[in-house]
């Protein structure tokens, strides 16, 4: 099991990363950048390739809405190259709210989209020449406004054609699509105990369709970290978080981390936050997250518990540990931590 680490992108980014490339030499494998409605991630990941010699450096995520996919490919293709080979391509559909309210683009065909994104990104890598005509048209056809498009085959050479890509997903549909056809998998308020029953299904029927060349599918998940007596505490700094995913990200009825903790059976819970957060009682919908979620999402207390948690993740298929050290030495945590995997 790897160990790696979601950069806070709320705060100063360049502070961020210079805390995440300082946490190398603890022994961290990857950090990965994310970017919302907030600073560009691909402006931060070039930063810390250039602080970086060792770890992995992945977006999470970029969507597939915001950038024609052979921008992706180019972007990752970017990276990977100047990070020398330790590029992770995290892409994502995001959701609704993001996609129509800041980048003003309609959320249709999320699924199919990040299929052809993944497609695309995987030949144009290989340098093939692009025709291809779906949702994304290359080149652009006459009768869509085309004039002068050629097929197009990428100018530069990759460092590597086979960039690890991993699909940020959730519903029973995307999961399916993600274990079928992506290297890894980025799930978002990750159970450990309640994964199969929620996601086992989908994950052993896109498996099933998986091509032989790809190997098994790869898993980034965890949460909060923190070791010590009174550690459990910082379970408490998980609310606001898991409040602002359950009950602000989307509208009622179309918000996926809400449909998630419905799943694993928070439902009176999950409408209360949702309800409250939407009616701009956010500190109100942080204080209804049940403790039991807070608790089974992160990695908080004794070392001896945070062992168990450790194996709970590991046995539930999380093939890298993504963690968020909490208190004064980050670096003393990554170390102990990984000393364990």
């Amino acid at each position: 099991m790897e160990l790696s680490m979601l950069l806070d992108y709320a705060g100063d980014p360049r502070r961020a990363a210079d805390q995440a490339a300082a946490l190398e030499a603890a022994g961290l494998d990857a950090v990965w950048v994310a970017e919302a409605w907030g600073f560009d991630s691909p402006t931060i990941m070039g930063y810390l390739a250039a602080r970086t010699e060792r770890m992995k450096i992945g977006s999470a995520i970029l969507n597939v809405y915001s950038r024609t996919p052979a921008l992706i490919a180019q972007t990752a293709a970017g990276l990977d190259a100047m990070s020398g080979g330790r590029a992770l391509l995290g892409l994502g559909a995001s959701g609704p709210q993001v996609i129509e309210g800041w980048h003003g683009k309609p959320y249709d065909k999320p699924i199919g989209r990040t299929r052809e994104t993944v497609e695309l990104c995987r030949r144009i890598w290989r340098r093939e020449t692009i025709d291809h005509h779906g949702i994304t048209d290359m080149p652009l056809p006459p009768d869509k406004g085309g004039r002068h498009g050629k097929p197009l085959k990428m100018l530069t050479r990759p460092v590597r054609a086979d960039i690890p890509v991993y699909v940020a997903s959730l519903g029973p549909a995307n999961v399916r699509m993600t274990a079928e056809i992506a290297d890894g998998w980025l799930p978002t308020l990750f159970v450990p105990e309640k994964a199969d029953a929620v996601w086992g299904s989908a994950l052993a029927e896109g498996a099933a369709l998986r091509a032989p060349g790809l190997a098994p599918l790869r898993t980034v998940a965890g949460g909060l970290l923190a070791i010590g007596a009174d550690a459990a505490a910082a379970r408490e700094l998980a609310r606001p978080q898991i409040a602002l995913y359950v009950g602000g990200m989307g509208a009622v009825g179309k918000n996926f981390y809400n449909d998630l903790a419905v799943a694993y059976g928070y439902g009176d819970a999950a409408r209360e936050i949702q309800e409250l957060y939407l009616s701009g009682h956010q500190r109100a919908a942080a204080a209804a997250v049940p403790d039991e979620l807070c608790e089974l999402t992160t990695l908080c207390g004794p070392e001896g518990y945070v062992r168990e948690r450790v194996e709970a993740f590991r046995a539930a298929g999380v093939t890298m540990l993504n963690v968020t050290p909490v208190g004064p030495e980050p670096a003393r945590l990554v170390e102990t931590v990984k000393n364990w995997l």
